[in-house]
């Protein structure tokens, strides 16, 4: 079973920047791909960056250039650094895994809980 949980959320100021990061439990990255998914306010979910096992990374287009994944395999953790956060990006953003390939589909298969972001002046 698949352990994951989020942290790092909170408000910020247009412009400003977030960095998430999710706990993973041991062995995760070696057998299932990553992905942090938002879902906004009244808004289905949907995927901003994954990164499979094999580190391929992918970016949605409305967050490539603002938006970093990364791991840390030593430490299992999956980051997401944000930079130029909009108010648009307000949302509650997941941990997910799958043990087949989803890419940006949102229909990973373990969630974490979530962590809030607000983006607001």
């Amino acid at each position: 079973q698949v352990q994951l949980e989020e942290s790092g959320g909170g408000s910020v100021q247009p412009g400003g920047s977030l960095r998430l990061s999710c706990a993973a439990s041991e062995y995760t990255f070696s057998k299932y791909h990553m992905a942090w998914v938002r879902q906004r306010p009244g808004k289905a979910r949907e995927a901003v960056a994954a990164l499979d096992k094999y580190d391929r990374i992918t970016y949605a287009d409305f967050v490539k250039g603002r938006f970093t994944i990364s791991k840390d395999n030593a430490k299992n953790t999956l980051d997401l650094q944000m930079n130029s956060l909009k108010p648009e990006d307000t949302a509650m953003y997941y941990c997910a895994a799958d043990p087949n390939l989803q890419y940006l589909s949102p229909t990973y298969t373990y969630w974490g809980q979530g962590t809030q972001v607000t983006v607001s002046s």
